[in-house]
């Protein structure tokens, strides 16, 4: 199905889909499944994702044709940034098919893809990158095997996800950007080695406060390291300065090392929340839309996918969107009540 490109020229006054708040869509973030071979206690602890959870039957899930044509009809309404999350999505058979299929698709340009790196051999990396798979975000919460096994809770070590990451590198992909969620008490002692670890590398390290997604992994407000405590700790040891974003709503601040070796992100959802520029969209392996990753629930696209034809798709994607105002991160001290929110687990965060 042959569409026309969206351009970095059109703007929300030119037709594109906004809205309420004046949004336009530019990113959608695809989870293949639910499933991980992780427990990280912040995203999928064993209290409750235990040997005898139930996971989705492989029926429930989107075909690849089906997430297809979801991304083809996002990108009529300016979406040209896929990424492909999980659970782990490595778990999921055949992902370059989709991956191709993906790249074919008229104003894509750009397809990246979260992973724990564990399930990465290097065959696998270089068949996901002649896929058409152009970037890697790689989670790793700690560089010592004592607090990674705590926090993944399944007695992976370190060099397991750094093996990972070496053959995405000699497979070709140049930008990988090394992802450290981080919970005061857990592994906050963690943020200054990664820092030091990575320095001079050609990995950007990106530290991710603690954030209350889910309902499931005991959010409290006294776990969260701000993104200012974060860069003093590191201002202290290795010397760094602000940047400028790369574009308008990217997610983590930018800073540099004074000594030219590299940067890194910190993202800051808690503490400077950016819901104003978010341009995200949310595709779950089941088939619903999340227009927040705070969301209780989505729209369900299955009925539509499965029964209707692309013009009805279209209709319900411009339905969805330009009724969406969360900005649940700007909003959440005002809520009185807890609310259930969707597990990361399930929308890839």
């Amino acid at each position: 199905m042959a569409h026309s490109e969206n351009t970095d020229s059109e703007s929300v006054n030119d037709g594109a889909l906004v809205d309420r708040l004046h949004r336009p869509l530019r990113d959608l973030r695809v989870s293949v499944t639910d499933r991980c071979n992780f427990r990280c206690v912040y995203c999928m602890p064993k209290s409750v994702f235990s040997k005898d959870y139930k996971f989705l039957p492989r029926k429930d899930l989107l075909s690849f044709e089906e997430i297809t044509r979801v991304v083809e009809t996002a990108a009529r309404f300016g979406v040209t940034k896929i990424r492909l999350t999980g659970g782990e999505p490595l778990i999921r058979n055949d992902l370059e098919q989709l991956i191709e299929w993906i790249a074919n698709v008229d104003g894509i340009r750009d397809i990246s893809l979260t992973t724990n790196a564990t399930l990465l051999t290097k065959k696998r990396a270089e068949s996901l990158r002649a896929a058409g798979l152009q970037r890697l975000n790689v989670s790793l919460d700690a560089i010592d095997d004592e607090t990674f096994k705590r926090v993944n809770d399944v007695g992976v070590g370190v060099q397991d996800v750094l093996d990972g990451i070496e053959n995405a590198s000699l497979a070709g992909f140049e930008s990988i950007k090394v992802n450290m969620v981080v919970k005061k008490g857990l592994n906050d002692h963690s943020i200054v080695p990664m820092a030091k670890f990575f320095h001079g590398t050609n990995q950007i390290l990106r530290f991710i406060e603690f954030m209350d997604v889910g309902s499931t992994n005991a959010w409290d407000l006294s776990h969260v390291v701000t993104s200012q405590q974060i860069a003093d700790r590191i201002q202290a040891e290795l010397p760094i300065k602000p940047i400028e974003a790369n574009y308008k709503g990217e997610v983590a601040k930018r800073w540099q090392y004074v000594d030219g070796g590299g940067e890194i992100g910190i993202i800051t959802s808690v503490s400077e929340p950016f819901c104003g520029d978010c341009s995200r969209a949310r595709l779950s392996a089941t088939g619903s839309i999340y227009t927040c990753l705070f969301a209780s629930s989505g729209y369900d696209l299955r009925p539509v996918l499965r029964n209707q034809g692309d013009a009805a798709l279209q209709k319900e994607f411009r339905r969805i969107w330009s009724q969406r105002e969360d900005r649940y991160s700007e909003t959440r001290t005002q809520f009185s009540v807890i609310r259930p929110k969707v597990e990361m687990s399930f929308i890839g965060g």
